[in-house]
């Protein structure tokens, strides 16, 4: 609940400080006081337009801070945000708006987006009034106020509607799918073909590549080792020039015994440089390759490369383009038993989520009975006796069906005997409207909502005994939450367990409204006063004695 608000510096607010308890709140004050400012200012802390009109003439910006027992259930939504927050601390929730435009928000003194504020304000704080198009008056809400105060669990229907969903994906994506591959089952066939007949691997690339290199490199050793052999031992070579230079000094060798020498040592060449031919023989023999094989690899890499740009992949990714192309043919030519059987599984999902919507809208029909019951049973206090109420509960075409089920939800009321039923905000009276949002209210109330209710002159227009009805009313809800109340009836202002007086004050220079809580005394001289007016009597001091007690 609300426990603290502070104001500085809002329209004719300069510094406000005041602390709220359990219970009825009653706020009153002459008109043109600024009761609205009040308001104002604690829906700018909860991320209402921060508007720099709001900011006190002269200041240079405006402030509002609420202090809030936090409830549990906003934890999530604070973590899922990044708000620090301890458990059973308080929640302070801080706007400021400065005076040339530009506002920020702060939680627990940690930034804070408006739409976040916004958010958080929904679950804190429940505003009402004659002029409200939110909370009651919204038919959006409307779904959601019946399945509270029936207490439905709509986590069955809206489980069956994401597995429909799902399985109406599944369908249609496969059913594009088929399409898709029959439009091209032609170039399909025609793609599977080359690549079967290409048989790529996995690795084959790197692996003829460098094949192909060794290939090479052995090419250009061997064509230098034959140019080497040919120097050994062709018609020129070393070997030949050898043995013609032996032969001549063999004949001449017995003239002279240096040429002896020359011979021998001769021999010995032609021994060594044999032995080096034969070695450069087997280093040739053991370096032959298939020049063959080289263009067999040759081919194969041109192919494979050729197909790789062809299907836009890496050369190493063909086997697995060729296994994904068999697969779509297989699903192609298996696609009806396929289709057929994704059919079954998103009409059994439907009929799952139709079953379940059905039972939760006759639930609903049932629940909107009991609610239409209650709200009726509130109206004649609150001299609605002519008036009916009740809660339309129609089912929507398929194309609306949604995970929250099959219905339509609107709270409608006729105010006249004969006169058609039609929308609550449509249909009712300033003063008839706020008397059908308490009546609702109280009847819905056991079901739980913010933990604190504003309303806001939700007693306009209305007195005598609709007024104390109205307080009675309003007494009773407060035993359930927090409840504050911008009253001008006495009969609801002496129901308050507490009574803040807003008044405006001027001092020839500059006007300021103040807040202040009054004592028991102070109490019974305001409620004398909204009484008689400007001149207060002891006849309305009397009265108000008896209302303050009656209460």
């Amino acid at each position: 609940m609300l426990t603290a608000l502070s104001i500085r510096d809002v329209v004719l607010i300069e510094a406000l400080d005041l602390e709220f308890g359990a219970g009825l709140g009653v706020l009153t004050g002459e008109t043109g006081a600024g009761k609205s400012i009040l308001l104002d200012a604690l829906g700018l802390a909860l991320g209402a337009r921060g508007d720099s009109t709001l900011v006190r003439h002269g200041a240079a910006q405006a402030s509002v801070t609420a202090t809030f027992e936090a409830p549990a259930d906003i934890a999530a939504l604070l973590d899922e945000n990044g708000i620090e927050s301890d458990a059973g601390e308080p929640l302070i929730v801080r706007r400021v708006v400065k005076a040339d435009g530009g506002s920020r928000g702060f939680l627990n003194n940690q930034p804070a987006s408006a739409a976040l504020l916004r958010e958080l304000g929904t679950r804190l704080v429940e505003i009402h009034g004659q002029h409200d198009d939110r909370g009651l008056l919204n038919p959006r809400g409307h779904r959601a106020l019946l399945d509270t105060f029936a207490r439905l669990d709509t986590a069955s229907v809206s489980a069956a509607w994401q597995a429909w969903r799902t399985a109406d994906t599944a369908l249609a994506a496969a059913r594009e799918e088929i399409e898709a591959a029959a439009r091209d089952r032609e170039w399909l066939d025609h793609a599977v073909a080359e690549l079967d007949a290409l048989a790529p691997e996995a690795g084959e690339e790197e692996q003829l590549a460098e094949r192909r290199r060794t290939m090479q490199r052995s090419e250009k050793i061997a064509e230098d080792l034959n140019a080497l052999i040919d120097a050994l031992e062709g018609s020129d070579g070393a070997l030949s020039n050898m043995r013609q230079a032996a032969r001549i000094l063999d004949r001449i060798s017995a003239d002279h015994p240096a040429l002896a020498e020359a011979l021998a040592a001769l021999d010995r060449a032609m021994i060594e440089a044999g032995n080096a031919g034969e070695q450069v023989s087997d280093a040739t023999r053991a370096l032959a390759f298939d020049p063959r094989a080289l263009e067999d690899d040759e081919a194969r890499l041109f192919e494979l490369r050729g197909m790789a740009r062809k299907h836009r992949v890496q050369p190493d990714d063909l086997a697995a383009l060729a296994d994904e192309l068999r697969a779509r043919r297989e699903r192609l030519e298996a696609g009806e038993e396929g289709i057929a059987a994704l059919e079954a599984a998103a009409a059994a999902a439907r009929k799952t989520y139709v079953a379940a919507a059905a039972a939760l809208s006759k639930a609903r029909t049932a629940a909107a009975a009991r609610l239409d019951a209650a709200v009726m049973a509130e109206l004649p206090p609150l001299k609605l006796d002519a008036a009916r109420f009740r809660t339309a509960v129609v089912p929507l075409p398929e194309e609306q069906w949604a995970a929250a089920g099959q219905d339509r939800v609107e709270f409608e009321i006729a105010t006249n005997p004969g006169a058609p039923f039609g929308p609550l905000i449509k249909i009712a009276s300033g003063g008839e409207l706020s008397r059908f949002i308490l009546a609702l209210k109280v009847a819905l109330a056991e079901e739980g909502g913010a933990a604190t209710m504003i309303f806001d002159e939700i007693d306009r227009g209305v007195g005598g005994a609709v007024a104390s009805a109205i307080g009675e009313r309003l007494h009773r809800l407060a035993q359930r939450t927090q409840l504050l109340v911008v009253t001008h009836s006495p009969q609801v202002a002496a129901r308050g367990a507490a009574h803040l007086l807003i008044a405006k004050r001027n001092d020839g220079v500059v006007t300021r409204t103040g807040v202040r809580q009054l004592s028991e005394a102070e109490r019974r001289e305001e409620i004398a006063r909204m009484l008689s007016g400007a001149t207060i009597t002891d006849e309305a001091r009397a009265q108000a004695d008896r209302l303050i007690e009656t209460a």
